[in-house]
């Protein structure tokens, strides 16, 4: 969800006033905050939503997975539809699919209905959180300030992780599962007010052409490959069921790779992906984002049927993570941009591994401090790595694919969202309340995997080169995150 390290291309200057362009940006970080509560408050509610429809763990995976695998899935799409049609359209079309969408869950009589709802919920999900960036870095075409409101915008995702669960915990507690889904209708109002008032229209000088063939085959990639993560440990992974997904899994992804390269304009530059820290990064942001959902979903389920805590108390319990990734978030740019990504990413994966080692032995009496320690080095981990991560992405390259680089490295993000719930779901499916701790054990054994696989790509992180050029020949990009002097400007699409 976050592309922290990039900025937009030459434009005039905003004829906005300081006030409006830092209220643009206040209207458009609600956005971004309504995507991540909606994602760590029904996280929360889990358990009740399992008891309310009467389903167990694997259709509880669907309840949070049909959302992100949606979002990852149109997440680049819908910034190239916002160049083409309007980013103010586009961003008021996704707070009202978004809104009608979180109605319907509110008012779902099963599980299919909740699953298909929250598949709408991503569709609108898609169209604010990079449409809004690119609003924001629109209105701002000062590099200084614009590296201070992305400094804001990279704090707001911590901010939600805090307000969601014990949000959602106090709302079951009062109304019941369902009011965390009604809790989105005034937001949602109040966001579409305020975007009709403040925030202008832009569009990008030039438009990127829509690969309708290649947002096809990624989505079938993406719900095919979470499906069978998903399903595997009641069909068994050998089953015929299981195969011809894994069959259909390579079909698919063999088209995709194909249809992109033949593309004058693809979803995604696959010829990226030879850059060995371009793809090492790719990869950490997918397994920051597995760790972070795995000790979500585990420390959820754990604290509720294990150990019978409430949703607020279990809610509470997340506190530690979201400070520790709200105020490290900030500091991390500052590190990226005096130091390199080096040393922040060297951070990230040692707090990430000391917080999932914590809790490889947990069992049914585990001191509450412990668990609370653990969390908080996990949020930390977290916090240290967005930025280096984005950083390492799009270091060294032309200024004309740093924008689809930021975007691939977002929608890795979201897969890795999406299998971590699959992988810790999948673990703890049918076990129950005394061996739940237990059959949580890999779990955090995986998500202290994530954090190792951190020093990984810090080594693989390297400080562009300044290369000769040939007359005509684009530049390399440095991107240096938390100082306004160190942020060279990207393309018009940077925030897919």
């Amino acid at each position: 969800m976050l592309t922290t390290s990039l900025a937009a291309p030459p434009s005039p200057p905003s004829p906005l006033s300081a006030r409006r362009r830092w209220t643009v940006l206040a209207v458009c970080a609600l956005s971004m905050f309504l995507v991540g509560v909606d994602t760590t408050i029904v996280n929360v509610g889990l358990p009740e939503i399992g008891h309310g429809l009467d389903v167990g763990t694997r259709g509880l995976e669907w309840v949070v997975n049909a959302y992100t695998v949606v979002l990852a899935g149109l997440f680049i799409v819908s910034g190239a539809l916002a160049d083409r049609f309007g980013r103010r359209r586009v961003f008021q079309c996704g707070l009202l699919v978004f809104g009608l969408a979180s109605l319907a869950c509110a008012l779902a009589p099963s599980l299919g209905v909740l699953v298909a709802a929250r598949a709408v919920q991503g569709v609108g999900a898609s169209m604010l959180s990079p449409v809004a960036l690119a609003i924001v870095v629109n209105a701002m075409p000062d590099p200084r300030e614009r590296a201070r409101a992305i400094g804001v915008w990279a704090s707001v995702f911590g901010l939600s992780m805090a307000a969601g669960p014990v949000t959602g915990g106090g709302l079951i507690a009062a109304f019941g599962w369902r009011s965390v889904f009604w809790i989105n209708a005034p937001v949602v109002v109040a966001a579409l007010v305020l975007v009709a008032v403040f925030v202008p229209e832009s569009r990008a000088e030039r438009a990127r052409r829509l690969d309708l063939p290649g947002q096809v085959l990624l989505t079938v990639v993406l719900g095919l490959f979470v499906g069978v993560l998903i399903e595997g440990p009641g069909i068994g992974w050998a089953s015929p069921v299981a195969l011809t997904g894994y069959a259909l899994i390579a079909a698919a992804s063999a088209g995709f790779v194909l249809v992109e390269l033949r593309r004058h304009e693809p979803l995604m530059d696959l010829g990226l992906f030879r850059r060995p820290p371009f793809a090492t990064a790719v990869l950490g942001a997918m397994a920051v984002f597995v760790a972070l959902n795995v000790s979500l979903l585990l420390n959820t389920l754990y604290l509720q049927q294990a150990r019978g805590w409430t949703p607020l108390a279990s809610g509470a319990a997340t506190l530690p993570m979201a400070l520790g990734a709200t105020l490290c978030a900030p500091w991390s740019g500052v590190l990226v941009g005096r130091l390199g990504p080096r040393r922040p990413l060297i951070l990230a994966g040692t707090f990430l591994t000391a917080g999932g080692l914590c809790l490889t032995n947990l069992d049914q009496h585990t001191s509450v401090p412990l668990i609370l320690l653990a969390h908080l080095l996990i949020g930390v981990g977290f916090g240290f790595a967005n930025a280096p991560l984005t950083n390492t992405a799009v270091s060294g390259l032309p200024l004309s694919r740093a924008g689809v680089a930021g975007a691939i490295t977002s929608t890795a993000r979201q897969v890795g969202a999406a299998v971590g719930i699959a992988l810790a779901g999948g673990l703890v499916a049918g076990a129950g309340p005394t061996g739940l701790a237990a059959a949580s054990h890999p779990g955090w054994l995986l998500v202290a995997a994530c954090g190792l696989f951190l020093f990984v790509v810090a080594r693989a992180s390297q400080p562009a080169t300044v290369r000769t050029r040939r007359p005509g020949q684009e530049r390399p990009l440095r991107v240096r995150a938390g100082r306004g002097q160190g942020h060279r400007r990207g393309p018009h699409d940077m925030s897919r």
